[in-house]
């Protein structure tokens, strides 16, 4: 598979060395600012013919990247976060073309199957009215978006599945939560790669469901996989439906 990746940070560099060691060709690297990538500029020619194209950019520039795979006929893996509020004028654009897109805030196949403990969890405490939910993630102090495009799904996950939860707060709390929201904090510093933890509390004990990334290697892993996934495809995806192909709806 002939890959492009746009976005030549550490995550296009962590997927640059994976996609080698897995026999996938990576034709070019493109970025406007870091200095080791092929290409600065993103057009038809500097994609080289590749079959999909990786993006793990910024939200300014993802939309117009994305106008441009549509342009030019290439499918496209988008692991950019940010850009949430813009999804689905998108999905409706790629709906209209002629290319397969998928996107995620997180390709670890990992985090995944943490979403869905988290949703089945969810389910369960439908019926135990003992507990609230709350919850936090922590990364490194790079990272620059709060919360994180993960734990943006994860809230979407639990409000999704947890009847007596209508909204979510992530800012700083200077009065009384209410009983219909959720409060998911967000910590930066370090170098930590990821950490995501939900809780589940009462007055007699907690359960906690917690998932810990070693190094942006799962997410690479992921994104490969999706590209892979989506090579021939046409329309608009997510991971979740690339992850009922792998575990089952």
């Amino acid at each position: 598979m002939k890959i492009a990746i746009t976005g030549y940070g550490k995550m296009g560099q962590t997927v640059e060395m994976l996609a080698s060691e897995n026999g996938h060709e990576v034709v070019s690297t493109i970025d406007p600012i870091v200095k080791t990538a092929k290409f600065s500029e993103l057009n038809e020619k500097n994609l080289c013919g590749a079959d999909v194209v990786i993006d793990f950019t910024v939200p300014g520039i993802v939309l117009s990247n994305i106008e441009n795979y549509i342009n030019y006929g290439i499918n496209a893996v988008i692991g950019t976060t940010g850009w949430y509020e813009h999804i689905q004028k998108t999905k409706e654009k790629v709906e209209k073309s002629k290319i397969g897109l998928i996107w995620s805030g997180n390709f670890s196949i990992g985090i995944n199957l943490f979403f869905r403990i988290i949703k089945q969890s969810s389910i369960l405490m439908n019926n135990c009215s003992l507990y609230d939910v709350m919850g936090y993630e922590i990364h490194h102090n790079r990272k620059k978006d709060s919360p994180s495009g993960t734990m943006n799904m994860i809230g979407n996950i639990l409000l999704e599945n947890l009847n007596n939860k209508k909204k979510i707060v992530t800012e700083k709390l200077d009065r009384k939560i209410e009983k219909d929201e959720i409060h998911l904090a967000s910590i930066r510093g370090g170098n930590v790669p990821g950490t995501h933890v939900i809780a589940f509390d009462s007055e007699v004990d907690t359960i906690e469901l917690k998932h810990t990334a070693r190094s942006r290697k799962g997410l690479a892993v992921g994104a490969l996989q999706a590209a892979k996934w989506i090579k021939d495809k046409k329309g608009f995806y997510n991971i979740e439906d690339m992850m009922n192909e792998i575990i089952g709806g």
